[in-house]
């Protein structure tokens, strides 16, 4: 009997999930390996990078506009688009489960860093970037957060954090949020 697209529609998610994975884990490379590198050999690496996403950035709109079926698998993968290019994000991993809407494995992450920042292992700046980063993935999400999850939100957030949660509430559908993502696209070639 016919899959009638279901298996293709199966392998053209894992495909893209591969794309995304493949570029997350090239940023956060990228930004472990940035001490050995010089500057000017940084920021190539990652502007090409930024580019390759763009472009995949651009091949999902194009499934999009023709394959309604995926739209709801599609737009976390969009969401996590944008806040890499928009910079909102500057953790990758974090980024990769928000794509994957992974929120146990999020919540793990945060308990980890919890326990860094208390045997000193995680500088505290970093701490506050990369939880505020997890608690805004979690909320997009849907997870309910603490009351003290809420008010760290809302005395740490910044403007981009805070840009990201407002764009990609006020927008809700895939077009939306993929003309966002293609403007932000094009302010970060400029």
């Amino acid at each position: 009997m016919a899959s009638r697209g279901t298996t293709e529609t199966s392998k053209l998610k894992q495909n893209l999930e591969e794309q995304l994975d493949r570029l997350m884990q090239q940023l956060q490379d990228l930004e472990e390996c940035r001490e050995e590198l010089d500057a000017d050999e940084y920021e190539e690496t990652k502007k090409e990078t930024l580019e390759q996403l763009s472009e995949f950035n651009d091949s999902l709109k194009k499934i999009m506009s023709g394959d309604m079926t995926l739209v709801d698998e599609l737009s976390g993968m969009q969401l996590a688009i944008q806040a890499a290019i928009s910079q909102a994000f500057k953790t990758p991993e974090v980024i990769r489960m928000f794509a994957k809407k992974q929120p146990r494995q999020l919540r793990t992450r945060l308990a980890e860093m919890d326990r860094d920042l208390m045997v000193g292992k995680l500088p505290r700046d970093l701490y506050t970037q990369q939880k505020l980063e997890i608690l805004t993935a979690l909320r997009k999400l849907g997870e309910k957060l603490t009351g003290d999850d809420e008010m760290f939100l809302s005395t740490n957030a910044g403007t981009a954090l805070s840009q990201f949660e407002r764009v990609s509430t006020d927008l809700g559908s895939g077009d939306k949020v993929f003309a966002l993502a293609s403007v932000e696209v094009e302010k970060t070639k400029q």
